[in-house]
């Protein structure tokens, strides 16, 4: 700082953060001045003009234009700064509010991943399961011929009446009856869900019965039916019997896999002791 309490445009680009290269920039469009010129026609600023570097940088970094940040200096009076102040205030909370949903998700899926990660894909076991936090849709209608497609239509248009501000990009699962399995009723899930953490349902803690069939979605049904042909049998052998719901997990799915044919479904049955 000189003896006149101004800094010199290298100074001022230090202190600001910001490079000469820009500040000559700034004034050659008009954005921003020098307070002053010296005799040798060297460009010197105030300290006042400090904090307005770092709002012109703060705009920039929310979108706006220099033009448009121009026009607004021009016009400059309390009221209009408030107001659009208040605007890049709102702007900042929304983008927030996505970059906190957007890493709920990303987080999520990458659980699903670890959650097989190193799993014998042909072992089939017995394990006490965590609460999982979904969000559970109505039950499905399959009368008239209707198949699992028309019911997963109906599920995403009742979630997006039900709950219009709901992120529609999470999972959606499968969940059967006991009596669905017994039938062979593996195409008509009881019920679709969302494998939300934000749920208000839940897939309850409880012991489950846990296997894993690999394949191609949409065309493993034989292979389904041979796993839950499998499991119970395990489950009738190690003296266990179904006593709740049987849930069907994917997770891995085409935003993590290149090859359909790795595509990965996990059965749980949930089971007590005889």
């Amino acid at each position: 700082m000189i003896e006149n309490g101004l800094f010199s445009i290298s100074e001022f680009a230090r202190y600001t953060r910001t490079t000469r290269d820009t500040l000559l920039h700034y004034d050659q469009i008009g954005l921003l001045s020098p307070a002053s010129r010296g005799e040798n026609n060297y460009r010197y600023y105030a300290a006042n003009q400090l904090p307005v570097v770092f709002v012109i940088r703060a705009l920039l970094r929310l979108g706006m234009s220099l033009e448009e940040i121009k026009e607004i200096r021009s016009r400059k009076t309390p009221e209009l700064t408030e107001d659009v102040l208040e605007q890049q205030v709102e702007k900042i909370d929304k983008n927030i509010e996505d970059w906190i949903r957007a890493r709920k998700l990303l987080i999520m899926l990458r659980d699903m991943i670890r959650s097989v990660s190193g799993v014998d894909y042909n072992a089939i076991s017995i394990q006490h399961v965590p609460a999982q936090a979904i969000i559970l849709g109505k039950l499905n209608d399959f009368s008239n011929n209707r198949t699992d497609l028309d019911a997963l239509i109906d599920f995403y248009q009742d979630m997006s009446k039900s709950y219009p501000k709901l992120d529609l990009s999470y999972p959606v699962w499968w969940m059967f009856t006991e009596e669905q399995i017994r039938q062979g009723g593996y195409n008509e899930p009881n019920r679709f869900y969302f494998h939300n953490p934000e749920g208000h349902d839940i897939v309850p803690a409880a012991l489950y019965a846990v296997g894993y069939v690999s394949g191609v979605y949409g065309s493993e049904i034989d292979l389904k039916i041979d796993l839950y042909d499998r499991m119970l049998s395990y489950i009738d052998d190690n003296e266990y019997e179904v006593c709740g719901d049987i849930y069907e997990e994917y997770p891995l799915t085409e935003s993590c896999i290149s090859e359909h044919s790795s595509g990965l479904i996990r059965v749980m049955i949930t089971v007590r002791k005889k």
